[in-house]
């Protein structure tokens, strides 16, 4: 019998079990890194491909809408396909919309692709949650999560590192063509190792309808997330247009899956009050986790003129912290009888003071200053991780696995998505806020500002500078450093405001069961 027709034994399984934990979770950091890489490499897309920057952020938006439609059809997709056809198809689908990524030579090509990328790159996610949860025993689930999530923490972390580094010493479509590689090592992995699901459900009907819905819905959520900023939000008749379309097709879709005998998302597991919970505490996860991940660079390349390159070396520490705190957390829960909900809870308080050590950043603050914070950060989320996706997950019957690590993967995305465009808005009216407090304090009358005055002056003399062209040159100097400050207190703020939001979902921790035995989680496998 041929290889893609075996049955594997459910002692194969347990015996691959490991593998087909390094399998999906390649697959899935692979996809989680293309989420970011790009950024870095935005300047010289638009050179080359003679693009405007609101144009080449088609290039991340076209990816993201297509990857969160995509993540809560998993589960019926899986089933409709068959989980290990579905899985081996989505990376096939990845590995060719990568290479005729670099290969674009037009900017409608290059988004056309993305968007094929992220539909590819969407089933990686949930399929890969939902094959762990079926591999390991119940005794090892902690650990089997532990690895998948070193590739989410890690891979949007290593996104701008490993963008910077290829588009430092090569060309952008390198960071496309780096996925043909490990593509096809994670394809031929799965081919040996990932089973189908023992508890798929038989899908007689499709309903085109209510996929039509969603992907209208979540698909202008995500554009009105992205774009919302640029067009001054709810200013812009494009967002209220947007904002409308979403509601309707997002709340018809809702009442299509309610009623009809054949519906693709399936939200019954949201009447189990622990899923529920579990799910509002990581869209707030997804909150903070992305959007520290989006500011942190922001911060270090505007405010400290660190590159890509640098800015990754300062980032790469904390997402390793992260990767060690859950491989250890997968061993210490395995082993020891612990509420899972103080570990998230201890999680949580470690990432808070993590973001108060953040408060501490200046425009003159070094590496020596970001280690320690970007540690803590590492280990709080990475405690938050591991038991929490066991928490949602515990009493979940296994034939509904699928569907509720698509629709709960779906949530932490669009999490991300709020949160950072969220932060983007705050940011903006943080920084004019600032600004306009700051220039109150900065007069001729105050001794500090007639002194950074003369010195600005004498330097800008020493340049060569003219007496005439000197006052507006210093204006503009003065003006600069005044934006500066602003900002850094801006951020400042941000990074209190996304541990704040955590703290305040603690509560939430308190709706489900007192979990010490992770025998409990997931039934018998």
């Amino acid at each position: 019998m041929s290889q893609t027709k075996r049955r594997y034994s459910e002692q194969e399984i347990r015996d691959n079990r490991y593998w087909i934990a390094f399998t999906v979770t390649m697959a899935a950091m692979m996809e989680l890194l293309d989420t970011s890489i790009v950024n870095v490499a935005i300047s010289q897309i638009m050179g080359n491909l003679g693009a405007t920057l609101e144009e080449v952020t088609w290039v991340s938006t076209g990816y993201i809408v297509a990857n969160v439609i995509v993540l809560p059809l998993s589960g019926w997709l899986s089933n409709f396909f068959g989980r290990r056809r579905y899985f081996m198809g989505s990376i096939v689908l990845f590995i060719v919309a990568s290479f005729f990524c670099g290969n674009a030579g037009s900017l409608e090509s290059l988004v056309f692709w993305r968007i094929v990328q992220g539909l590819g790159g969407g089933g990686l996610l949930s399929t890969a949650q939902a094959s762990i949860y079926e591999a390991f025993p119940a005794k090892e689930l902690s650990a089997g999560m532990a690895i998948f999530g070193l590739g989410i923490m890690v891979g949007p972390t290593l996104g701008p590192t490993v963008g910077g580094y290829i588009t430092y010493h090569s060309s952008w479509p390198w960071i496309f063509y780096i996925n043909l590689p490990f593509g096809l090592i994670a394809l031929m992995l799965a081919n040996n190792y990932l089973p189908n699901s023992r508890f798929k459900q038989k899908v007689s009907q499709i309903d085109w309808l209510g996929i039509s819905l969603l992907a209208i819905g979540i698909g202008t959520l995500q554009i009105m997330l992205e774009r919302g900023e640029r067009k001054q939000w709810f200013d812009s008749g494009e967002i209220q247009l947007l904002a409308a379309i979403t509601v309707i097709a997002l709340v018809g879709f809702v009442w299509r899956q309610r009623n009809t005998d054949h519906p693709v998302v399936d939200f019954s597991v949201m009447r189990d009050s622990q899923f529920a919970a579990s799910i509002v505490f990581s869209f707030l996860v997804g909150m903070a986790l992305f959007a520290t991940i989006f500011y942190l660079p922001l911060y270090l390349q505007t405010l400290l003129g660190y590159n890509a390159w640098e800015t990754g070396l300062v980032i790469l520490p904390g997402a390793i912290a992260s990767g060690v705190t859950m491989a250890a957390m997968g061993k210490v829960l395995q082993r020891l009888s612990i509420d899972l909900r103080w570990v998230a809870m201890a999680g949580v308080l470690i990432f808070s003071l993590s973001m108060y050590q953040h408060q501490q950043f200046t425009t003159l603050s070094g590496h020596d200053n970001f280690f320690w914070p970007l540690i803590w950060r590492g280990v709080g989320l990475g405690m938050v991780f591991v038991p929490l996706n066991a928490l949602a997950m515990a009493r979940i019957a296994p034939e509904k696995i699928a569907g509720a690590t698509g629709l709960y993967t779906l949530v932490r995305q669009l999490g991300g998505s709020v949160g950072i465009a969220a932060a983007a808005t705050q940011f903006t009216h943080m920084q004019a806020s600032f600004k306009a407090d700051i220039s109150l304090h900065v007069s001729e009358l105050v001794a500090t500002t007639r002194n950074y005055e003369f010195m600005m002056q004498q330097m800008l003399a020493s340049r060569g500078t003219t007496s005439s062209q000197i006052p507006e040159k210093m204006l503009r100097l003065l003006d600069a450093q005044i934006t500066s400050q602003a900002s850094m207190i801006a951020f400042e703020h941000l990074f209190s405001k996304f541990s704040l939001a955590l703290i305040l979902a603690l509560p939430l921790l308190l709706l489900m069961p007192t979990a010490k035995n992770l025998d409990r989680f997931g039934g018998d496998h």
